[in-house]
């Protein structure tokens, strides 16, 4: 009888462990879905194109979704609401600092180090002057500019067809200009 009572015991006590064992990570399951949902949500805006200070905000947000998710599914619900708390009302405006704060991942970080070492100075010489020369300088530019006499369509070329017949004409009558000017 008393090996029937301690089996039947330890029977039982395994049942329990299994059923609070699959309790707790079915309740983590259901606890922790919106916040993967959260998760695959931000990795499909990923998917799609965006700028590159669009890509560096949707990083942090994958980062913080996916922490935030890690730690619901490996820690209990006690211990996670400690941490994060319920649910906040989130702010319409947020301040700078706040912004820079949540922005301050390992990959934005890296991001700022690339963008900074890549920027060169530009400097221009500011000593010589610049010079832009017409095709003809003096009389023979007085002369061009009585030869030459520009077609109505080509004072604003519509589209890359006018454009390529205009810029065309133009060299045709600049060989014939140069033709009848040396002789």
């Amino acid at each position: 009888m008393m090996k029937i009572f301690t089996f039947l015991t330890v029977v039982y006590a395994a049942i329990v462990a299994v059923l609070l064992t699959f309790s707790t990570a079915s309740s983590a399951k259901k606890r922790c879905k919106p916040l993967l949902e959260k998760l695959h949500n931000i990795q499909a805006t990923q998917r799609k194109s965006y700028s590159l200070k669009r890509g560096q905000t949707l990083r942090a947000k994958e980062d913080k979704a996916r922490d935030k998710w890690w730690q619901c599914e490996n820690s209990s619900l006690a211990s996670f609401k400690s941490k994060y708390g319920t649910k906040k009302k989130k702010s319409k405006k947020k301040s700078k600092k706040k912004v820079l704060a949540s922005k301050s991942t390992y990959y934005t970080k890296m991001n700022k180090e690339i963008l900074n070492s890549s920027k060169q100075r530009v400097t221009f010489n500011q000593d010589s002057a610049i010079v832009i020369k017409a095709k003809y300088q003096g009389d023979k530019r007085l002369a061009w500019l009585q030869f030459y006499q520009q077609p109505m369509k080509c004072q604003s070329p519509k589209n890359l067809n006018v454009f390529a017949y205009c810029t065309e004409d133009k060299l045709q009558k600049q060989g014939l200009f140069e033709q009848k000017y040396s002789r």
